[in-house]
């Protein structure tokens, strides 16, 4: 339901997207960089694609418990039980959010939002694809006091779609609202690297928890934000950018040689090292004024990425309205094309000679669907119109990337 839900809210969010981006034109200030878009979109895509087959987590628990340990009956006909039930959620929601911060199995999910150096509606999209392997823990207070799960679904999307609007810098501070709620300043703290700013603001709907909490800090003029992480990403791969922070992490749970650290690791917070590890690892130091990661690539590479990202996305909505009703081998192999595409794309946006070779195998494969099967991964029978269009649509992608990137070396 809440994939379906977010999925017939994009018309709406790519139309506030071409808003904000046709405004920053105007302004000529937090322009776009089509590059940074295209991946933190890939990212939401790919978050909305491991949501479907991590739905027993996010909400399969939530039902459980609810329907086996409610203290409680609550009815769905009451608002009370609405308006009390979105309180609670984003209260839970801002020791998610804040756990998330200070604890490194938690920060392997969540720095997938972060990771972007620029801040615009597209970061809002950018999301975890691994979140509800441990999300779901903080929220079973409210099937354990008996809220409905469909009251549960309800109010977390409502909670996740407020967050969208405050993911842009085009609006500047709102008075008596940045007191109350969380609004586009408050949350520019929240995704800034600076010391003043760093760790501050988890609310997602109220900032009044931060204030009652003491992790609330208002957004000064003299110090402006810098967006990112401490430890940057510098790719445009989605994959990579889901799998950084549990593979670092991992890897210094393998090389210290206490036992109790290789625990204790998990549950630390992000940029905390055993003792072993810093006394033979070099201190590295960040740099506020570091150059954005913005690799060079001429506009015919990136229009084709644009492109080929566009006719993706669309494949990736029939995917989400597909998905239920089909197999799971089927799900899976149409779900692992879709996230093959995005990290190939981020691959050429980087201008590596390996993804060149995989979106040639790509292309060359897809192009053999229509020719040994009547259907599109089950999902869809394919007749001849459609076989020839996608043996059109892979040939000429093939031609695009010859012309494109091959003859350009």
């Amino acid at each position: 339901m809440q994939e379906k839900i977010i999925l017939f809210a994009s018309p709406v969010f790519f139309l506030l997207i071409a808003c904000e981006f046709i405004l920053a034109q105007r302004r000529q200030r937090h322009l776009y960089r089509i590059n940074d878009a295209i991946n933190s979109l890939s990212l939401g895509v790919m978050s909305q694609i491991s949501g479907v087959f991590l739905k027993f987590l996010s909400v399969g628990i939530y039902a459980w418990v609810y329907q086996h340990s409610a203290l409680f009956a609550l009815s769905e006909e009451s608002i009370w039980v609405w308006i009390s039930g979105l309180l609670l959620y984003d209260f839970l929601y801002y020791w998610l959010h804040r756990m998330g911060h200070q604890t490194n199995l938690l920060w392997a999910a969540h720095v997938v939002h972060h990771q972007s150096e620029a801040y615009n509606l597209t970061t809002a999209l950018r999301q975890t694809s691994s979140g509800a392997l441990f999300g779901w823990i903080f929220y079973l207070p409210l099937a354990l006091l008996g809220y409905p799960v469909k009251v549960f679904i309800v109010i977390a999307l409502i909670d996740l779609l407020y967050q969208f609007w405050i993911h842009t810098q085009q609006i500047d501070k709102m008075g008596w609202f940045d007191r109350v709620f969380v609004s586009p300043s408050n949350h520019r703290v929240h995704h800034g690297v600076n010391d003043l700013y760093l760790d501050k603001n988890y609310g997602g709907i109220l900032i009044l928890w931060d204030r009652l909490f003491g992790t609330f800090v208002e957004e000064q003029d003299a110090h402006p934000v810098v967006f990112g992480t401490r430890s940057p990403l510098r790719s445009w791969n989605p994959l990579w950018a889901n799998l950084e922070v549990y593979a670092a992490t991992a890897k210094t749970a393998w090389h210290t040689q206490y036992w109790r650290d290789k625990w204790r690791i998990w549950l630390k917070p992000p940029g905390w090292q055993p003792d072993d590890i810093l006394r033979t690892a070099a201190a590295k130091k960040f740099d506020l004024a570091r150059a954005e990661y913005d690799p060079p690539l001429s506009k015919a590479k990136l229009y084709y990425c644009l492109i080929q990202f566009a006719l993706c996305l669309q494949i990736g909505t029939h995917f989400l309205l597909s998905a239920e009703s089909l197999p799971l081998l089927s799900a899976l192999a149409y779900g692992f094309w879709l996230a093959a595409v995005f990290c190939i794309l981020g691959g050429l946006m980087e201008q590596s000679p390996a993804y060149l070779h995989l979106e040639h195998a790509r292309l060359s494969l897809s192009l053999l669907i229509p020719l040994f099967s009547d259907s599109w991964f089950g999902s869809l029978r394919l007749d001849l119109n459609l076989k020839l269009a996608i043996a059109l649509y892979c040939l000429l992608s093939l031609l695009a990337v010859w012309r494109i990137f091959e003859k350009s070396k």
